[in-house]
């Protein structure tokens, strides 16, 4: 756990926490190919209790879509995707969303851990230290000050470090517990009414959390320094409200009141309104006066002063206001507002504004719909590239050529006019069955094989390609619905819907899952012809000329 400094709060105790330095640390030599981008969070925790990794959100992931993947140093076994609570409890390692709690800490968990999110390039390391007795440098670590003054209240805090998340619905919370080190074990109370020397000593404070019928402890130690209280006379505060140099629109020819509050020890200290260099006269026949009401409260005593326009006029628009305090230890504190006019907006009739909404709305569908296809590949080549990485999936497109007696299908010229425009002008990445596959796999295997590492499916009707039977189509349809891979299929021009919708039903099914794109002949040749805008626009996105986002690495 870190420790850091914290400043104190007006009458009440404060934590302090050390912050040491972080010692450099040798990068994960058993993490290859991961570029750790900060140094580790360091965690310290005694042998035998719980402790808890928080993966931060990363920026570009949503929300918690995308699960958190956690890697160990030592080994350890951290896929828990396919494990019930119940057996992970069994292993000691437990994956909660975004955090991995380790309910027993023990020196085999002692090492680097590495969390990263699916589709995040961000990552984050943490450094866990398990121990069993403190070293004076593990003191100084894991120790938290907290600063309390003579004859004042003090409450001590138990640190919220590396802590369960208070919404998670699998721990339960009980109250904490605090001991004072060289005393009984008894538990002693938190809270001071008023501090004393003697309070002064090293607390330890303990967290239980209930877990599956088991409790499980988080231990953290804090120092409480009694100082000597100071002088009530340089207790005062500065002016709450308003800000300074606040600027507050307020209507010419209105009434109009603002306020100024101050707390402070000493009811005799001054607290005023003055207009330029003239003090504002209590005095409610002027047209701006001054008001003030007192009130006693914990930290002392409570006055606010009014400032009241009868009616703001455009001299007070242009003079400045100053709400002064002067403390008898010559602490001065100010503030100063100035009024501005509010200018009134223009008002549009209620009846016109939703027909103008409407009429932008219709008008942006409308286009949208006519152009959809454009405004996607703009947004593609405009934005740059969005692939999605570590999916398993080794290539973009699956082209699979197939047979059938009752469509002619594209020419062995147009199949490799389409392979090369793919592989070289839009930079995809295909999977070819007589090229990629290796020889002896049978047929059905092979196909198969090629739709789990393709993250889209591309079907080409061939005369020189192999017959699919019905089968083997049903079980394509099959692997695409499970695997949830996007599915296009290449329709002949000269294909008649007669003979199209007579192919055999396995077939038809998979036209209905996927989406058809007519291959236009002669038409179809140009790169920049519609029928690659159609089937660009249903294949996935690809970095086109360029290497920022290399393609995953083959499986060997």
């Amino acid at each position: 756990m870190f420790t850091r400094k914290s400043v104190r709060l007006a009458f009440a105790s404060v934590i302090i926490m050390r912050a040491p330095l972080l010692p450099l640390l040798l990068l994960l030599t058993s993490l290859t190919g991961v570029c750790v981008a900060s140094l580790p969070l360091e965690i310290y925790v005694k042998a035998g209790e719980m402790v808890v990794l928080e993966c931060p959100q990363q920026a570009g992931s949503r929300h918690d879509r995308c699960p958190v993947m956690w890697t160990s140093e030592n080994k350890l076994q951290m896929d828990r995707s396919s494990m019930s609570p119940a057996e992970q409890r069994e292993t000691g390692l437990l994956c909660l969303g975004r955090s991995l709690f380790i309910l027993t800490a023990s020196v085999s968990h002692e090492g680097n851990y590495l969390c990263s999110q699916r589709n995040v390039s961000g990552q984050s390391w943490f450094r866990l230290t398990v121990y069993t007795t403190l070293s004076r440098e593990l003191k100084d670590r894991t120790q938290y000050l907290q600063e309390c003054y003579t004859q004042e209240s003090c409450l001590l805090n138990c640190p919220e470090d590396n802590i369960p998340n208070p919404n998670n619905p699998n721990f339960t919370a009980y109250d904490i517990i605090w001991r004072k080190e060289g005393e009984s074990t008894q538990e002693v109370d938190s809270s001071f009414s008023s501090a004393v020397d003697t309070d002064h000593g090293v607390y330890t404070c303990t967290r239980p959390y209930l877990y599956d019928g088991q409790i499980y402890n988080m231990s953290f130690t804090v120092v409480l320094d009694i100082r000597p209280s100071q002088p009530n006379v340089n207790k005062h505060t500065v002016i709450s409200s308003p800000q300074p140099n606040t600027t507050i629109f307020v209507d010419v020819g209105s009434p109009f009141v603002t306020e100024c509050v101050a707390v402070f020890y000493s009811d005799f200290t001054p607290l005023f309104w003055l207009s330029g260099n003239t003090f504002v006269e209590m005095n409610d026949s002027f047209p701006v006066f001054s008001n003030y009401t007192c009130e006693n409260v914990t930290e002392g005593v409570k006055k606010t002063v009014y400032l009241v326009f009868k009616e703001v006029t455009e001299e007070n628009v242009f003079t400045n206001y100053t709400c002064k305090m002067e403390s008898i230890s010559d602490n001065s504190s100010f503030v100063t507002i100035t009024l501005a006019k509010r200018v009134r907006p223009f008002h549009i009739s209620v009846a016109v504004c939703p027909l103008v909404i409407m009429a932008v709305m219709a008008a942006i569908v409308i286009v949208y719909v006519k152009f959809q296809i454009e405004i996607t590949l703009f947004l593609r080549d405009t934005m740059g590239c969005h692939r999605r990485t570590s999916d398993g999936k080794i290539y973009d497109v699956f082209l699979m050529c197939y047979k059938s007696d009752r469509v002619t299908g594209l020419n062995p010229c147009d199949t490799m006019w389409l392979v090369n425009v793919l592989e070289e002008n839009l930079g995809y990445k295909l999977c070819l069955y007589d090229r990629d596959v290796q020889p002896g796999k049978a047929l059905s295997e092979a196909l198969l094989d090629c739709i789990e590492q393709s993250q889209s499916v591309v079907l080409v009707p061939s005369p020189v390609a192999h017959s699919l039977e019905s089968g083997l189509l049903s079980a394509i349809h099959a692997a695409l619905v499970e695997r949830k891979t996007s599915l296009v299929i290449i329709k002949p021009e000269s294909a008649e819907e007669a003979k199209w919708g007579s192919l055999p039903e396995a077939f038809r099914l998979l036209d209905k899952t996927g989406h058809c794109v007519t291959w236009e002949g002669l038409n179809a040749l140009p790169p920049s012809a519609s029928f690659w805008k159609k089937l660009r626009y249903h294949l996935p996105a690809v970095c086109t000329g360029t290497k920022a986002f290399p393609l995953d690495a083959r499986l060997s």
